[in-house]
């Protein structure tokens, strides 16, 4: 990047050359968002700004770090996450919360252990409240900036505990560094004006996804200066499970009426006709700062929609197509982690390299290992690997009985009436909900057991399939080499391949029920985060997309314009979707 800002185009030039005053860039997909904000950020050091007085703020650290790298010519100002940057601040203002500077900050498992000894101190019942429900209730308390009263009287009695003993202990959780850093803003103005005079020009990435307490803590620290510049897209907002509120996107405007708004509308990653395709189906969300994205690429190919009868099938076209194609650069993209069993599957057994991005695989999941080792065990009663693994995970009178039945019910009962059992015996889906956040993904990958285990005429042949599936696993880096694939396909949730880009992307699983995700039938604010699903997978395609489904076609595929794609059922051959009248699901 030179220190000019050139090769920016005139949308991008207007952005970086606002100097003064609050700014919003509306950036679309592709559209080198982080090009335009970190050539701003040198711009404004080439301008006379002092490196000391800027903090551009990220959400991960791998922004942070591709930010600071693209500006390391330059003096360097404060560049790092939300919680890195408001960690610094507790170091000066600790003794404000009653801590000191060498204070500890809790991850996850610290701040659960802490509050099930605070529970087990006030004698309140794990089988009456649930340590993962209440802990979800105190980080929301935290994120949103709410009153512990709101909540019932058992949450905030709790809460007030668990505060006093992270006090005791010199030590933060991670809601903590924000939010208690908002309180000694409210609470102390000569403390806010001090950091608002050391940072006056204040920059912040991916704005779409900021919670309440991010927004108050951005917005106490600009209201002096007003020199607030954020970028981001509304139309890639997919976070709300985490509590982000795009709102504070589209409500930039109002809350700052002086700002500037620039719109990012050139793609420089897509084909045309991916572009044109993905507008399409984003041009139906009604909450938005509408954008017409648009590209200088070619056309490209029309994009891909395949029918076919069932996910297997569905997962050896994929691999089909990937082995007749061999990509150098290539992602299979899905709704839910429970689908990439058979994803997995056909690839193993198409001899195609695959890495899956941010989880397990399929067979490594600890839920899948916990019922795969009690039909083990129903097949052979000397298994005591799989005994073992039964008496660590439930609580002995349960395991023993498991250990004891499964065997002598391994003789008679069918695969599902044996998972049954087991499901049933250790209240398996109750015993998730209580130990992990994600259940319901974990409950979904159960599911996706069941009903692959529902194919097999034998328990016998049910653990073999499973077992040569584990065995020829995904070759190494080290056979990579001898493959006629350069390098392993990307395997991977919708969620995750945000801010991601391949040659050729297979969004599968396209279907009422999974995108959009049944969950979301009751809320049109959570169908138009679907959507924004469905535009996020869409423009991670740089030259090839294919749409995939079973079932039902998903709503969005009729959003497309039917020009564009290039229509394809495996079984009858037809060259149309199913009319949409018959078809859609209100």
């Amino acid at each position: 990047m030179s220190k000019n800002g050139e090769n920016l185009n005139l949308a991008q030039q207007e952005a970086v050359e606002h100097i003064d005053g609050p700014l919003l860039i509306a950036a679309g997909a592709g559209s080198g968002k982080t090009k335009t904000l970190t050539t701003r950020l040198a711009k404004l050091i080439e301008k006379g700004v002092r490196p000391e007085n800027v903090v551009a703020i990220t959400f991960t650290n791998k922004a942070a770090k591709e930010m600071a790298d693209r500006v390391a010519i330059y003096p360097s100002p404060f560049i790092g996450t939300f919680h890195s940057f408001c960690a610094r601040i507790l170091k000066n203002e600790a003794e404000l919360v009653n801590r000191t500077p060498n204070y500890t900050i809790f991850d996850d498992d610290d701040s659960l252990s802490l509050l099930k000894k605070v529970m087990k101190a006030l004698d309140i019942s794990k089988d009456r409240y649930n340590p993962l429900a209440l802990h979800s209730k105190i980080a929301k308390i935290k994120s949103e900036l709410l009153e512990p009263e709101e909540f019932d009287k058992t949450a905030a009695l709790v809460f007030q505990k668990y505060e006093a003993e992270l006090v005791k202990n010199n030590a933060f959780d991670f809601d903590d560094l924000i939010e208690k850093v908002v309180r000694i803003f409210e609470n102390h103005p000569k403390i806010l004006e001090k950091y608002q005079n050391q940072f006056t020009h204040v920059l912040v990435d991916e704005y779409q996804d900021i919670n309440t307490a991010q927004y108050r803590f951005i917005k106490l620290l600009a209201q002096k200066h007003q020199n607030l510049s954020v970028v981001g897209d509304d139309q890639q907002a997919i976070y709300s499970f985490r509590g982000a509120d795009f709102r504070n996107f589209l409500n930039f405007g109002k809350d700052w009426p002086s700002a500037k708004i620039v719109k990012l509308e050139q793609n420089y990653r897509s084909s045309g006709n991916i572009i044109t395709a993905a507008s399409s189906v984003i041009q139906n969300n009604q909450l938005q700062t509408p954008k017409t994205l648009w590209t200088k690429n070619a056309l490209g190919e029309p994009i891909s929609v395949v029918k076919t009868s069932d996910p297997e099938q569905e997962a050896t076209f994929i691999a089909g197509r990937l082995y007749d194609t061999k990509p150098d650069s290539a992602a299979i993209l899905y709704r839910t982690n429970a689908q990439s069993r058979s994803i997995e599957q056909a690839l193993i057994a198409a001899d195609i390299p695959y890495k899956i991005f941010g989880g397990l695989k399929f067979y490594e999941r600890k839920e899948i290992k916990d019922l795969i080792a009690g039909l083990r065990l129903a097949s052979n009663p000397q298994d005591s690997i799989s005994a073992e693994r039964l008496i660590k995970n439930f609580d002995k009178k349960t395991a023993g009985h498991l250990i004891q039945e499964l065997p002598r019910l391994g003789k008679n009962l069918g695969i599902l009436e044996l998972l049954n059992f087991f499901i049933t015996n250790t209240n398996y889906l109750d015993y998730l909900e209580r130990n992990y956040k994600n259940h319901l993904e974990r409950s979904e990958n159960v599911n996706e057991l069941i009903r692959f285990a529902g194919e097999f005429k034998t328990l016998n042949e049910f653990l073999e399939r499973v077992s040569l599936l584990q065995s020829a696993d995904a070759p190494t880096k080290s056979t990579i080499h001898d493959s006629r694939f350069t390098m392993p396909v990307n395997l991977m949730t919708v969620h995750l391949a945000k801010g991601l880009e391949f040659n050729n992307v297979f969004v599968t699983g396209c279907l009422e029920g999974l995108m959009p995700h049944q969950m979301s039938y009751g809320s049109m604010d959570e169908l138009e985060e679907e959507r924004r699903l469905m535009y996020v997978a869409m423009t991670r395609a740089r030259n090839k997309l294919y749409l995939t489904f079973s079932g039902t076609p998903s709503r969005f595929l009729y959003e497309i314009p039917p020009e564009l794609t290039e229509f394809t059922d495996l079984d009858s051959g037809k060259g149309q979707l199913p009319d949409a009248d018959e078809m859609y699901i209100e």
